[in-house]
């Protein structure tokens, strides 16, 4: 069933874009207290945003991840749906952290209010959410992390089970004496038994994950879980992995149609961009971004790359007058033009003083084009920042149906810019709110039909650069008014289509 947000039945006003006839979206920065991460060697990498609702207000907070300098909480203060932009910085004690790497909000005891798994170069922590934006570290779940550098994590529910699945993807084995080349530590899967965490299982070989993901691939409602990898530090004799969440985990191989593939491996975003209803992955790195399609006619796991027909590389800068390779870090699909077609954001920036790679290296805002590819606008958006991107976000900050941009810069202040909610095209924001213990429905899929087009999302907990989003799930529509939406929820039920109204916030429920 679905229910209307009672704060938001808000239809909104289309106006032209200055640029009508191609619909280019314009963003403008907003003013939040200075932010930056920073900090040596573990901070290279890592910076992750976590966006989610920590009060009840139903409005998205940020939680950004400091390194060195503590990691902060700015709570979401814009007065009003469709108002201008405005976060508090209050960050409580127990999310004070340095040391942090990253952040992903879920609701770990399903009590219906979100908490935090937190990232480290150090002990990572699991934080319960006690609501108003107040957390506490869990004490009843017997989680235990040791020293390790933590740079990706990911959740999912397997049947069962009362407590998520959790996976944290590890980097370099800092205590190896033979380090740092060729010392990728292992990822770790922590699978819950009796209403707790026994010690964490190794996966083993690690590559130096820097994001991993939990994704319903095929589509047999069992959720397997993807690498990115750094080929810098594994040297050699790595590649980007996949493990089959069986009762004892396997890597999938090239016998189960898995192709061997390595990159500098930063972030992953995933999304059905080709309408068949499979999520095809976009993969940052140094250099060439890469965009793979899944083929689900070969019956296995099988993407194939095709990142130059579609004008993704993205692997020099656009502006800056820097030629050099571009360094990719967090991914993110959305509409942020509300077309009906999803366009690519991705944050860029050095890892340090790399001479091989660009020093002023731009964010990328990719848009969607009529025949699948895609053009580069950062420029003309006004979003090709030159700090040192990390983290980021493409979430719909003040519900107004257009998506806004948040990125965690390394040395320098954390950016955010709202979408000016210019261009034309119809919306919907859907939310999930399901029975515990999964209460965000984790591993469902939410369908929408727009004149003729099925537009999936499905619900994950993962992936980017350390850092991701809970809430609502965004739609551009384009000129559709006939719409209609299902949920295929985690337990293989599947809700009756039906028919709503756009342009407004809905609670999609079992």
């Amino acid at each position: 069933m679905l229910r209307p947000d009672p704060f938001s039945l808000l239809l909104i006003s289309l106006a032209g874009s200055v640029h009508a006839e191609q619909n280019l979206p314009t963003f403008a920065p907003v003013q939040i207290a200075e932010h930056v991460y920073d900090g040596g060697w573990e901070h290279y990498v890592g910076g992750g945003l976590a966006v989610f609702d920590c009060n009840g207000d139903q409005m998205p907070d940020l939680f950004a991840a400091g390194g060195a300098n503590p990691a902060a909480l700015f709570v979401n203060a814009t007065p009003e749906p469709s108002g201008d932009l405005s976060f508090a910085r209050q960050t409580p004690d127990p999310l004070a952290l340095t040391g942090v790497t990253g952040a992903y909000p879920l609701d770990i005891n399903g009590d219906g209010i979100l908490d935090l798994a937190i990232l480290r170069a150090g002990p990572d922590a699991l934080m319960q959410g006690l609501g108003n934006c107040q957390f506490t570290p869990f004490a009843d779940l017997g989680f235990t992390s040791a020293e390790q550098w933590t740079t990706g994590f990911s959740a999912t529910w397997e049947k069962g089970n009362t407590l998520p699945t959790l996976a944290f993807g590890t980097y370099v084995d800092r205590s190896d004496p033979d380090g740092p080349f060729g010392t990728c530590d292992d990822t770790l899967l922590y699978r819950p038994a009796d209403g707790s965490y026994p010690d964490a299982q190794a996966l083993s070989p690690g590559f130096c994950a820097l994001s991993v993901l939990f994704s319903d691939w095929n589509r047999n409602g069992q959720a397997d879980l993807r690498l990115s990898n750094d080929r810098h530090y594994y040297v050699k004799g790595g590649q980007e992995q996949m493990w089959a969440m069986e009762p004892s985990p396997r890597l999938y191989t090239q016998e189960d149609g898995w192709r061997p593939y390595a990159l500098w491996g930063m972030g992953i975003a995933s999304r059905d961009i080709t309408g068949d209803g499979f999520q095809d992955v976009y993969l940052t790195s140094m250099g060439d971004q890469k965009f793979q399609v899944q083929d689900p006619s070969a019956g296995g796991p099988v993407w194939t790359d095709v990142t130059y027909g579609y004008g993704t590389t993205a692997h020099r800068p656009y502006t800056g007058g820097d030629g050099r390779p571009s360094t990719g870090w967090h991914a993110a699909f959305g509409d942020v033009n509300n077309d009906g077609r999803d366009d690519i954001f991705v944050t860029k920036g050095n890892v340090e003083q790399m001479p091989d790679a660009a020093l002023k290296d731009p964010n990328n805002l990719m848009l969607q084009q009529a025949d699948g590819r895609f053009v580069e606008i950062g420029t003309e958006a006004g979003v090709a920042s030159l700090h040192r991107g990390r983290g980021g976000a493409l979430v719909d900050l003040n519900r107004d149906g257009f998506l806004d941009i948040a990125v965690v810069n390394r040395r320098a202040p954390m950016e955010v810019w709202q979408n000016a909610a210019t261009t034309e095209g119809n919306w919907l924001l859907l939310r999930l709110d399901a029975p515990g213990p999964n209460t965000r429905g984790i591993g469902a899929f939410v369908e929408v039909e727009a004149d003729g087009h099925i537009l999936t999302r499905e619900v994950t907990v993962g992936g980017g650069h350390a850092g991701g989003d809970i809430g609502d799930l965004h739609f551009g529509l384009g000129h559709a008014t006939d719409v209609k939406v299902r949920v295929l929820w985690p337990d293989g039920s599947v809700g009756a289509w039906q028919p709503i109204p756009v342009n407004q916030r809905l609670t999609l429920t079992p």
